[in-house]
């Protein structure tokens, strides 16, 4: 998630945890999917007790937002 540029902002709280992020298109078949593992993902890191995922679309995903290490995996170069 992080690689891929979909991961904004995380922010921890009194024990609460805030995932800003987006999704690659707005009909992402995955979305209740993604949102679900990542809050059980940092639900389960020692004094985070919940989280909230914060669904955003601007800035809007675009190819350009993945690391190297994720163009490279997915066999994308420029």
């Amino acid at each position: 998630m992080v690689n891929l540029g979909l991961i904004y902002d995380v922010t921890v709280k009194d024990h609460h945890c805030v995932v800003t992020m987006t999704l690659t298109t707005i009909g992402c078949p995955l979305g209740s999917l993604l949102a679900n593992q990542i809050t059980q993902a940092v639900t389960s890191v020692d004094g985070v007790a919940t989280c909230d995922i914060e669904l955003v679309w601007e800035p809007a995903w675009n190819p350009s937002m993945m690391s190297r290490f994720a163009k490279v995996a997915l066999g994308i170069h420029g």
